[in-house]
């Protein structure tokens, strides 16, 4: 019985030895998508156009609170001269004009809204290019796997630069380490 156990183990040992060669030899790498992200020109670009039509927005925002503000002061100062069913007229365009202002600042800077798809929208083109990019160094490199050093909070605690690739990906998209 001792020696079918120990024939056994001898097996086993020399199935793991076998099959997790293999698995010793994956290369494993990490690249830096934010340091990549802004290295490249086209993301500079961009972010002056977000810029500029964030601000666009905001002042938009910004104007329709005022027309709220007015109508409020407009209303306190003639309150006194106003009957009961124009009182409640003003408020009741004072409380839609709140509300339309609401819908705006929502419908354009909420969740899945106008900004955060045009945001997706002027990204996706660099982000195809920075992934084509990353998946020819990785092919390259015969990486396995590789990770993002930026991608939130992640099981990465400590990284070797020696297997950063972030500097490759640049050089497969063209942009030179003085940018």
């Amino acid at each position: 019985m001792e020696r079918i156990n120990k024939s056994f183990k001898i097996v086993l040992l020399l199935f793991i030895v076998l099959y997790s060669g293999p698995l010793a030899a994956q290369k494993f790498g990490y690249i830096d998508s934010e340091y990549i992200l802004n290295k490249h020109p086209d993301y500079k670009l961009v972010q002056e156009e977000l810029k500029k039509l964030s601000e666009e927005w905001k002042k938009e925002a910004q104007n329709l609170e005022q027309e709220v503000k007015e109508l409020s002061s407009q209303l306190k100062a003639e309150e006194v001269l106003l009957t009961e069913e124009m009182y409640q007229k003003r408020i009741d365009a004072i409380r839609a004009k709140q509300k339309a202002s609401q819908e705006f600042t929502s419908r354009v800077f909420g969740i899945d809204g106008v900004y955060f798809q045009k945001q997706a929208e002027l990204l996706q083109p660099l982000q195809s290019k920075i992934y084509d990019a990353i998946e020819k160094v990785s092919r390259k490199n015969n990486l396995a796997v590789l990770f993002d050093k930026a991608a939130g909070p992640s099981a990465i605690i400590y990284t070797d630069p020696r297997h950063d690739y972030s500097e490759f990906v640049l050089e497969e998209l063209g942009i030179e380490e003085n940018n």
